[in-house]
């Protein structure tokens, strides 16, 4: 009975509970899905765009590039409402707006951890981006060992009548950190989430080494610099 409560709910906020006599409301909550949709999707072009210059600008200034590479994403409707569902919010467009702020993600892999706090920087210091929530792990680590810098901005999309306000959440982290996260969230995955505590411990222990030899290739990188 709850799984068919939770099953309406979510038919009933795509106004799709009453395919027969709900056509208009079907056809309104799909257009403003989309239109909700759009609008992140802009907002990860925006900062894409901006991360892009900044690195073509270290290129040719100092033949370097702080950037690896960039990756990005758009939760579907189900990751939405799943997550509304989880923390036991409303399933509406103005819960969504109020309470979900990673529906647009950006992931920036850096080569080095100074690379991290340097786009950091760059990112606070334009004009129609704000920084409205930052969370270090790299300086407190996870628990389990996860190192990466968590921002959510706020970015001004600038569209045919208006300005809209829109949150993107980017994590920037290294090449090591990354390797270590994606391994390590597929060895949860893969165990449902049940690893056994020694292999946990030996996973942290891993995120140590990989820690020390972040902090390595950077002091060996400031070491090449100095006579190139």
């Amino acid at each position: 009975m709850q799984a068919e409560t939770n099953i309406l709910s979510k038919l009933d906020f795509l106004g799709l509970n009453d395919l027969m006599d709900n056509d208009v409301a079907i056809f309104q909550n799909a257009k403003k899905f989309v239109e909700m949709q759009q609008l992140y999707n802009a907002a990860i072009k925006e900062l894409y765009t901006k991360l892009e210059i900044l690195n073509e600008e270290f290129q040719v200034k100092y033949d370097y590039n702080p950037i690896h590479h960039i990756e990005t994403r758009l939760k579907s409707a189900k990751s939405i409402l799943d997550k509304l569902e989880k923390r036991d919010l409303p399933l509406s467009f103005e819960s969504i707006q109020e309470n979900i702020f990673d529906i647009a993600g950006i992931r920036v892999i850096c080569n080095y951890i100074d690379d991290i706090y340097k786009i950091e920087d760059f990112l606070s210091r334009q004009d129609d981006v704000k920084i409205i929530r930052v969370r270090d792990y790299i300086k407190d680590p996870k628990e389990n060992g996860y190192r990466s810098l968590h921002l959510i901005l706020q970015i001004k999309i600038y569209l045919y009548d208006r300005i809209e306000l829109m949150p993107v959440e980017i994590q920037i982290r290294t090449i090591a950190m990354d390797f270590w996260a994606s391994l390590e969230h597929h060895l949860k995955y893969k165990a449902k989430n049940e690893v056994p505590q020694y292999l946990r411990d030996r996973l942290t222990n891993c995120s140590e080494v990989i820690t020390n030899l972040d902090e390595e290739m950077q002091l060996i990188h400031k070491e090449i610099n100095k006579f190139y």
